[in-house]
């Protein structure tokens, strides 16, 4: 049994709203899970209370000095596209809409791998877990005709791997250009291919125990890219299986536009016609709702996964956080894919959100505390794992550690959620783990080799985009 005792952390920002914030506190680590939070954990204390085999010897247990250490919960992001890390910064596409921008990758994409999608997956996962994340949704849904419909199993093999916690979506489209949707034939699938996969995938990944580091989402691409026919069955696969279902929506005025001449109806008006909304729900983006249409959303707690970077990569507008959680919509934070953001980097991700929000709503519409809940909290509520985002007893030992000592943070320390969101140089953190493991140490990945799999993952993005080249 794996056991961690950080000491006298500088400052603990639980997360819990009864604990709030602890200074000068304990924090031990047992059976993957928090099992005390205290001012001290002595040899005799952990000996009469907390271990089973009273002959562990005290040597046995990891021990952390954290007296110059901020303690977070470890972040969750809640929409992202891990192998689009194989095509991110390519300059063709750095100042075009999303449907330009898709029509151009598509094809790129269409020459996906194995061996592509579990190297993009490495790469964006130890982003992630560098930047203090501990927990992922991945929506996948490209899906070549050439290769097996195995592609999703390459991703739970890196996550596995390298060691973070992943919600992963099955996604699909099932409607290509020839029938009036976006992507071209070689990445439409079948819909009796896709269900099948779907109950499949779900069927051999998908834990629902708490604690569970892999799930599963139902998760059709989108409005413009799957039939009303596969959005309604995927619907009620989600639910026979009881899993949660996830989508983009009213990301763009073009989406708007494409749902009102395809279906007579709004994005949103358009999904609650075929039965997608409730707390087993969530969108990516939400950025064009109406003030209506976010009172239904509160109404069906129907979520949404909140992108600013990539809003404002692809002009997209900015999504009304702020009318969002006063109106009691959930609201998560999420990095979206790297090819619309070029970064896998949560920290980054809630600067950004705090900064769009100030500018666009009001210099007192969203603060520091409230970014962090929504990458936090916010992400556990809109996934349904109450374990995790936040640090007490019994909840999953996902946290992650910044030192005070940092040249940039010189000066700052005064609130340790303000630090970690607005002062710095980089958003790299010391100390991350996921289920009570450590995966990054010193501010390195502890389960790959960095630069080789950099190495590797770059070759593979070089022949991807030779093939475009080619066609």
């Amino acid at each position: 049994m794996a056991i961690t005792l950080f000491k006298k952390a500088r400052e603990i920002i639980t997360m819990d709203e009864e604990l709030g914030r602890l200074k000068n506190h304990d924090l031990l680590v047992m059976d993957n899970k928090v099992a005390a939070l205290k001012k001290e954990i002595t040899r005799e204390d952990l000996k009469n209370n907390y271990l089973k085999d009273k002959n562990m010897d005290w040597q046995d247990i990891r021990t952390i000095s954290a007296e110059d250490y901020f303690i977070f919960p470890g972040l969750i992001n809640t929409h992202h596209h891990f192998y689009q890390v194989l095509t991110r910064n390519i300059r063709e596409v750095q100042d075009v809409e999303l449907f330009a921008w898709l029509k151009y990758l598509y094809p790129i994409w269409a020459e996906l791998t194995p061996e592509a999608v579990y190297y993009s997956t490495l790469v964006a996962a130890g982003e992630l877990l560098k930047t203090g994340c501990t927990t992922s949704v991945d929506q996948f849904y490209v899906f070549p005709r050439q290769e097996k419909l195995t592609l999703l199993d390459e991703e739970f093999r890196a996550a596995q791997e390298i060691g973070i916690r992943l919600h992963a979506c099955r996604g699909s489209m099932s409607l290509s250009e020839k029938d009036g949707g976006l992507p071209p034939d070689r990445v439409v699938q079948e819909e009796e291919e896709i269900l099948a996969d779907t109950s499949r995938v779900i069927e051999k990944y998908h834990d629902p125990n708490p604690q569970a580091k892999q799930r599963v989402i139902v998760s059709p691409c989108s409005p413009f890219s799957v039939t009303e026919e596969l959005m309604k069955e995927s619907i009620k696969l989600a639910r026979h299986h009881g899993v949660m279902a996830h989508t983009h929506l009213a990301e763009t005025k073009d989406e708007d536009e494409f749902c009102q001449e395809k279906f007579g109806f709004s994005p949103l008006e358009y999904m609650e016609k075929v039965g997608w909304v409730g707390p087993d729900v969530f969108f990516a983006h939400g950025v064009h709702l109406n003030n209506e249409e976010l009172k239904r959303m509160a109404r069906t707690d129907t979520g949404v996964a909140h992108c600013p970077i990539s809003n404002m990569k692809l002009s997209s507008g900015t999504a009304p956080v702020p009318e969002m959680r006063a109106k009691g919509v959930p609201v998560a934070l999420a990095v979206d894919g790297s090819a619309s953001n070029d970064a896998s980097n949560m920290i980054a991700e809630m600067k950004s959100c705090l900064l769009l929000h100030k500018l666009q709503s009001g210099i007192t519409s969203l603060g520091p505390e409230d970014v962090l809940q929504m990458a936090t909290t916010g992400g556990s509520e809109l996934l349904n794992q109450p374990e995790i985002g936040s640090l007490s007893v019994g909840q999953a030992a996902d946290l992650f550690m910044l030192d005070c000592n940092r040249l940039a943070l010189a000066g700052g320390l005064s609130d340790p959620v303000s630090a970690l969101i607005n002062t710095g140089t980089n958003q790299e953190v010391d100390l991350t783990m996921v289920a009570g493991e450590i995966v990054v140490e010193d501010g390195r990945l502890k389960n790959i080799a960095e630069r080789e799999v950099a190495a590797k993952t770059n070759k593979l993005a070089e022949k991807m985009l030779a093939s475009k080249a080619d066609h």
